[in-house]
């Protein structure tokens, strides 16, 4: 059975992982209406990605015996600046949800639950590939220079599996 304390943690993360799909979700939004539908669809494909990591926590808590659940999801900001501004954004973010992942691993640690400990490291090894994704645009799109520049990352980020 998982400690009361690791279960609220978790429960707390899988909030955090619905804002951040939310997050995404308007991202997309946004820059379809800006006119990037490459940039869009790689948004909507992590607003996806990030559902499929509270599933993947829920299911976790209820194979331990624990209960999973839904918190209120606050309001996402609505809109931003160029494709650069959105995907600094997206970094910043990618970085705070590392932090949260981390003290995860620490709750863990102190309840001494191993078992939750290995099935968090797989998160904070996917969080360092999140991370450096973002910053990879970031890179990206900083040495663009030009609008055709920005337009052929577009086009490339829409190709997403």
């Amino acid at each position: 059975m998982i400690s009361e304390k690791l279960q609220n943690a978790i429960n707390a993360q899988i909030t955090a992982e619905m804002w951040s799909a939310n997050l995404y979700l308007s991202m997309s939004f946004y820059l379809q209406k800006e006119g990037y539908d490459g940039f869009a669809t790689w948004m909507k494909k992590q607003s996806q990605e990030e559902l499929d990591h509270a599933y993947n926590l829920a299911d976790y808590l209820m194979k331990r015996g624990g209960e999973a659940k839904v918190d209120k999801i606050d309001v996402v900001p609505q809109g931003w600046g160029s494709p650069l501004e959105v995907f600094e954004h997206v970094y910043k973010h990618e970085c705070h949800v590392s932090q949260l992942i981390d003290e995860l691993v620490n709750i863990a640690s102190e309840v001494k639950d191993k078992a939750s400990q290995d099935f968090l490291w797989g998160y904070v090894r996917e969080q360092v590939e999140e991370e450096a994704t973002a910053q990879g645009i970031v890179d990206k799109l900083k040495r663009c220079g030009d609008h055709s520049g920005i337009l052929y990352l577009d086009d490339k980020l829409g190709q997403r599996k």
